[in-house]
Formats: structure tokens, C-alpha cells, sequence
């Protein structure tokens, strides 16, 4: 009698150890998420999709490695509408190959980060594959802008552990977005517009491209600049936002290897 009475307690012990475990696991995962954070692992390099802010405060982020026509009127309706903060991505072919463009975005004030050389999918490369890819358009990036870049954005969004891994020992923040455009669908200019300003939060991350692909930014670009203004909020830098989170004393961490819906075009060279 006695016996069962322990193999009993033993048992009822077991479970409640794993409710309560599990209750634990899912109140983190609730903490986490209200403030736009996921964190992958606390001890691991991981990428940035957005900060967590009181200020109304959000980065316009362009991706570009091809084409030549989208760039030049961006960075017009940027600088009519006084945008004075924003950040450009530049894959490295790009670059080398319009050097005078690069040169516009660089006057106009604008932080410059690297998005590789080759655009393909880094987790399907080779982990010295990888670091020459990211070293290469360091270099280039550099030698171009005089200033070396210290963000990443890889081609397609695509990473895994590894590529964090090797970035971070390289000294990039890897960042991603919270907010997706969509402009390379080719949706039109009223529903990138509604997309992103629907979308947009403190401390968001917007994804949008001035590669040739994207046919509608520079036309929806001018109505989410007012109607973001209209609802309170600055204009700045990813960096910008990562010194925020600094100073709040928050960690910007968000979860790793994770491929969003933006891997689905990885056939457009964005």
C-alpha cells in the first residue's frame, strides 16, 4: 500500500513539474512577443526584424542590387518630402556598377549597408563560401563609400545559424524587417501604400526596394511618407533605432534561421 502511495505521488509530481514548465515556456513566449521581439536563443548571434520603442519612431529600408531607373527618383521624392533618415542596402555588383548612384545616396545623407555580393541564398553556401561572399562586398563597399559598413541584409533575407554566426564574428548586425512592403509584387502603388502604413509600428523595420524589379515604390513612396507623418512619426536609421534600444537598455535579438515570405523572390534579384 505503501509503495503505491509513492509510485502514485511520483507520478502526480511528474505532471505537474511539466504543467508547470509549460505554463512558464508559454507566459515567455507572450512577454516576448508583446514587444515585436523574438528571441531564438539568448547566447546565440541573431538578426534584427524590429526594436521595441515607446517613440513613434520607424526606418525606411531599400534593398538594391540591380537596375538603374528606380534609384534616382527615390531618392528624389526622399529628399522633396524631407526625408533626412533612411537606410540603402547595396549588394556589391551594384554598386561597383553604379558608382555614381551610390555616391547620390551617400550626399543626401543616407546610411549605406552591405547586402552582399552574389545574390543567392547564403544557408546554401559553404561556411567559407559564405564569409567570402560578406568579405568581398565589404571591400568593395568600402573602398567605394570610404566608410565601412556595419549592417547586413542578405540577398532574399535567407540565413541560418551560420551565416548569423560568421556575420557576427565579422562585426555585422544582421537585419531583417517587420514590415514587408510587398513593392516587388507589383501590386500596385495604393496597395503598397496601404500595406505599409496598416502595418507600421514603434520601432518598426519597413522593407521596400529601389531595384528595377519594384515599379510602384517611388509612386507609393510619397503618400506613406504623409500618412505616417500624419500619425506622429520620425524618420530614421536602422542604426538610429538600434541606439534607441541601447539606450532603453533592451536587447535587440529576434529569432534565427527563420525564412519568411520574402524567400518567395528569391527569382526577382532583389
Amino acid at each position: 500500500m505503501n509503495n503505491f502511495f509513492y509510485v502514485l505521488s511520483g507520478k502526480k509530481i511528474k505532471r505537474y513539474f511539466f504543467v508547470f514548465a509549460a505554463a512558464l515556456l508559454a507566459a515567455g513566449v507572450v512577454y516576448i512577443e508583446s514587444d515585436h521581439i523574438t528571441v531564438f536563443s539568448e547566447s546565440s548571434p541573431s538578426a534584427v526584424y524590429s526594436v521595441s520603442t515607446e517613440k513613434k519612431v520607424i526606418a525606411l529600408t531599400f534593398d538594391i542590387s540591380w537596375g538603374d531607373k528606380r534609384a534616382e527618383p527615390i531618392l528624389k521624392v526622399l529628399k522633396d518630402k524631407g526625408v533626412e533618415k533612411a537606410t540603402f542596402f547595396l549588394s556589391s555588383p551594384w554598386s561597383q556598377s553604379h558608382p555614381d548612384l551610390v555616391k547620390d545616396i551617400q550626399k543626401q545623407g543616407f546610411e549605406i549597408g552591405s547586402h552582399g555580393h552574389k545574390h543567392e541564398n547564403y544557408s546554401q553556401l559553404s561556411e567559407e563560401e559564405i564569409t567570402t561572399q560578406i568579405k568581398s562586398a565589404h571591400t568593395i563597399l568600402t573602398n567605394l563609400t570610404g566608410e565601412p559598413p556595419k549592417l547586413l541584409r542578405l540577398p532574399n533575407g535567407d540565413f541560418d545559424k551560420r551565416v548569423l554566426r560568421i556575420a557576427d564574428g565579422m562585426g555585422y548586425k544582421v537585419i531583417q524587417w517587420d514590415t514587408d512592403s510587398q513593392d516587388w509584387m507589383n501590386k500596385g502603388a495604393d496597395q503598397i501604400v496601404k500595406r505599409v502604413v496598416s502595418k507600421a509600428h514603434p520601432g518598426d523595420i519597413v522593407l521596400l526596394h529601389a531595384s528595377d524589379v519594384a515599379k510602384h515604390t517611388e509612386e507609393a513612396l510619397p503618400a506613406i511618407i504623409d500618412q505616417l507623418r500624419a500619425k506622429g512619426y520620425d524618420f530614421v536609421t536602422v542604426s538610429d533605432l538600434l541606439d534607441q534600444s541601447n539606450t532603453k537598455g533592451s536587447e535587440v535579438q529576434d529569432q534565427a534561421w527563420i525564412r519568411r515570405e520574402y524567400e518567395t523572390a528569391a527569382g526577382f534579384g532583389l
